[in-house]
């Protein structure tokens, strides 16, 4: 592969290829493979660097374990500072008790403390931290809703901005060591803030950065969040607008009640707002977009698309190429009516290898016959609807291999994709579902952004009989590119280098 300017311009064998390039500067791979670079479609950078460099809970199995991290943890907190500590999940502990907030305190002395549970929406906190936040109620258990978007508020409004520069640094470097060449950033004024996306894109507009691709959570309920999107420069509306919450969470909003709590969760749109939202952006020339995971949520987005299709009609909702987050809970009925829309979903399928399964978090929350329906991947791909694949990073790890497998292999093997399918959800299908459509982008020919990563994965399988793990052919002359096995057992590559337009933007040893 030859590249010149930051552009693919030849591809073959060896021998024409020095011959037509003579000055090259040559790479030699020794054994390695060259595949597409990834591109992550939904991540929170400053909240993953933050993470990154916090106190980990995903290991933690019970109260116990939790509140010996964070009195740790506390310990090396500066003054003025909030403990900020991410990943537990009461669903894989021995006993599903959570600690008390008096348990918390004593834990923790004086000092704010948030522990973000695994989704992210909802939280266990310190009442120093609430402290923090007039007029919040002070129950004792996890915060949700309302009331974790004003303590998460009060956790951002406490960030140094020479904290958020270190950390937006090591999400960006973490995402590029792991051959992610560009992101989708899911801001908002409830995630993050005009101040914290503004550093991010200054930050990787400089040389050796991924792209970042930025989008805006708000909705447009009037002129001034179509002027503050187009002042910040992003590509939409979109992303984490919350129609709803998280599974995990008990926030989604649910046709019928949990099966482990009751209740339906929360509902925070309805199809009138969805509607004005997707028609508002579509005059505008914006992507328009929801977070929505329940079925609930989903339906009154799909009635809002369906009365924002009345309004201006299907040509311009079509080339408005709008998006939706998540999309876990959908039927093919509805599927059918997104791709008639052209309407993009974003999905994390480490979602159903964390969560799936008969014994998951979804069977606990949902019960069986609703899990088998979760992230139907390949209902979606068949009835037309895009694909594009990402983590939800801090939600789950920067790991587009173990993503890729993960739809591959889905828990429920009806939703499985192929894995050439999977590798185009994280690769071609994240630069379209951000509008790029030159045909090219995203692949490995010529006139292509030479954008690809360098990758260590020991001796390569030929394809074989796994019914369910697809593995991929190495023969160079095969269409499909020399990628790795995906089995449950096969280790994973190991990125040696990542290049976006010609640039290298990380090189391992």
């Amino acid at each position: 592969m030859a590249v010149t300017d930051g552009t693919v311009v030849w591809v073959g064998q060896d021998g024409p290829g020095r011959a037509l390039h003579p000055d090259a500067v040559e790479v030699p791979l020794d054994g390695a493979f060259v595949a597409p670079a990834f591109v992550d479609a939904h991540v929170h950078a400053t909240a993953t660097g933050l993470h990154l460099a916090g106190a980990g809970l995903t290991q933690v199995r019970d109260a116990a374990g939790l509140l010996a991290v964070v009195a740790d943890a506390a310990r090396q907190v500066a003054p003025g500072e909030v403990l900020i500590a991410h990943g537990w999940d009461e669903t894989t502990w021995t006993s599903p008790r959570l600690p008390s907030r008096a348990e918390i305190d004593a834990a923790v002395g004086g000092v704010p403390a948030y522990l973000s549970r695994v989704d992210v929406h909802s939280a266990l906190v310190s009442t120093a931290l609430t402290d923090l936040v007039p007029g919040l109620v002070r129950d004792d258990g996890p915060v949700t809703a309302e009331a974790h978007h004003r303590v998460r508020g009060a956790v951002r409004r406490r960030i140094t901005a020479e904290q958020r520069a270190t950390a937006q640094r090591a999400f960006l470097g973490a995402a590029a060591a792991n051959g992610v060449a560009t992101v989708h950033e899911c801001a908002g004024p409830d995630i993050s803030g005009e101040p914290d996306l503004t550093a991010l894109l200054d930050l990787a507009e400089r040389p050796g950065m991924p792209a970042v691709v930025p989008y805006w959570g708000e909705l447009a309920t009037g002129e001034d969040a179509v002027v503050r999107a187009k002042e910040l420069g992003v590509r939409g509306l979109a992303g984490d607008l919350f129609a709803d919450g998280a599974i995990g969470s008990r926030t989604a909003s649910l046709h019928a009640p949990y099966a482990d709590a009751g209740g339906t969760g929360e509902r925070y749109l309805d199809a009138e707002q969805v509607a004005g939202h997707v028609v508002a952006c579509t005059d505008a020339g914006l992507q328009a977009g929801f977070h929505v995971i329940g079925d609930a949520a989903l339906s009154e987005v799909v009635a809002g698309f369906a009365e924002a299709e009345r309004r201006r009609g299907r040509r311009a909702i079509v080339a408005g190429r709008h998006r939706l987050e998540h999309v876990e809970m959908i039927d093919e009925e509805q599927a059918t009516q997104l791709a008639a829309w052209n309407v993009t979903a974003s999905v994390q399928p480490l979602f159903d290898a964390l969560w799936g399964g008969e014994n998951g978090m979804y069977a606990t929350r949902l019960g069986r016959e609703r899990t088998e329906r979760m992230n139907p991947f390949a209902m979606l791909a068949a009835t037309g609807v895009l694909l594009a694949g990402g983590s939800d990073t801090p939600v789950t790890p920067i790991d587009p291999w173990a993503s890729v497998r993960a739809a591959a292999a889905h828990q429920t093997p009806r939703h499985s994709l192929s894995a050439r399918a999977a590798f185009n959800a994280h690769t071609r299908s994240g630069h379209r579902a951000a509008g790029v459509d030159d045909g090219v982008t995203g692949s490995l020919v010529p006139g292509a952004p030479a954008h690809y990563a360098v990758w260590d994965a020991g001796e390569l399988h030929v394809a074989a009989s796994d019914s369910r793990v697809q593995r991929w052919s190495t023969d160079p002359r095969s269409r499909v590119p020399p990628l790795p096995a995906l089995g449950p057992d096969d280790p994973l590559p190991r990125c040696l280098r990542t290049v976006r337009a010609g640039v290298t933007i990380y090189e391992g040893s």
